[in-house]
């Protein structure tokens, strides 16, 4: 069973401008440096909140070097997943037909989805020292247009139970989407998201990237702060904040755009408030009076 998204992977041509926005964007700390033989990469591991922020660069040819140049800029590489038993994990996986290898004691799960392959690392659990102003990463996004296969290739993959999931729509955005909860009462997951509007931003990329991650998102309890310094300095920065909400009334989320995040979309979401969409609407905490929360 699959328990907490607990990192991502950014490929990035320049890491340390990468590591350098993710600090000044959300407190992220640096906790390691080593090299990854399977891509032909340096990585540089920054904790943002409880979760792990893997930037990999390469250092000659290899696996990263060639996605950086198919791809054509930095992008949300892989993304991980705690399980008990990881080498178990992958057993199922690869008999459900993914590509597999062990990496110390993680997994290298890679399926493919519209031709386009879709790396994920399955990690045992760890506790690890909060750092910076984000909690924890929950969500990990992919792209797809066959919304029905992708997801029914994830669970497959993993053994989720479709008895956890809950649909998305969002016509702000432009798209339908399946969130594949691991399990019930707790809010990881991957989202299956397919554009429903190809003129917006998901459209667009989807017409550019194809398959593919498309963003991650993160629970934070400092909103405002993170608000206030991309604010001030100029970073890409969507807010919702209800019109009637005060400005010094954290938002509901925020998105943090690629440019400002060294090649990655990351959204963020005030504690409890994606059980909105997540199947548990009950579970969010209310704010003060006139602070109304809405739907994305």
């Amino acid at each position: 069973m699959l328990l907490e998204i607990d990192r991502v992977l950014l490929a990035t041509p320049d890491a340390a401008d990468a590591a350098a926005k993710w600090r000044a964007r959300v407190g992220a700390e640096e906790v390691g440096r080593d090299r990854v033989g399977w891509l032909g990469a340096r990585r540089t591991t920054l904790r943002a909140g409880t979760s792990d922020l893997e930037l990999v660069e390469p250092d000659g040819e290899g696996l990263l070097a060639d996605e950086l140049r198919r791809r054509g800029r930095a992008h949300l590489f892989a993304a991980g997943a705690t399980a008990d038993d990881p080498a178990a994990m992958a057993a199922r996986a690869a008999r459900a037909g993914a590509a597999c290898h062990a990496e110390g004691a993680s997994q290298v799960i890679t399926i493919e989805i519209e031709g386009a392959p879709i790396r994920f690392v399955v990690s045992p659990p760890a506790d690890r020292a909060k750092a910076g102003r984000l909690d924890f990463l929950y969500e990990a996004t992919v792209l797809a247009a066959d919304q029905a296969g992708a997801v029914e290739r994830i669970s497959r993959t993993f053994g989720l139970d479709s008895a956890h999931f809950t649909e998305i729509t969002s016509e702000t955005f432009g798209y339908t989407g399946v969130l594949t909860l691991f399990r019930p009462g707790q809010l990881h997951r991957f989202e299956v998201i397919t554009p429903t509007d190809m003129q917006k931003t998901m459209g667009r990329y989807y017409a550019r990237e194809r398959a593919s991650f498309y963003m991650a998102f993160a629970e934070s309890g400092r909103m405002l702060e993170i608000e206030r310094g991309a604010r001030a300095d100029g970073a890409g920065i969507t807010v919702d904040r209800p019109p009637e909400r005060a400005d010094a009334i954290t938002a509901d989320q925020l998105w943090l755009h690629p440019p400002a995040m060294g090649g990655m979309m990351l959204g963020v979401s005030r504690p409890t408030m994606a059980w909105l969409w997540s199947g548990a609407p009950e579970r969010v905490e209310k704010l003060p009076a006139g602070a109304k929360a809405q739907r994305p």
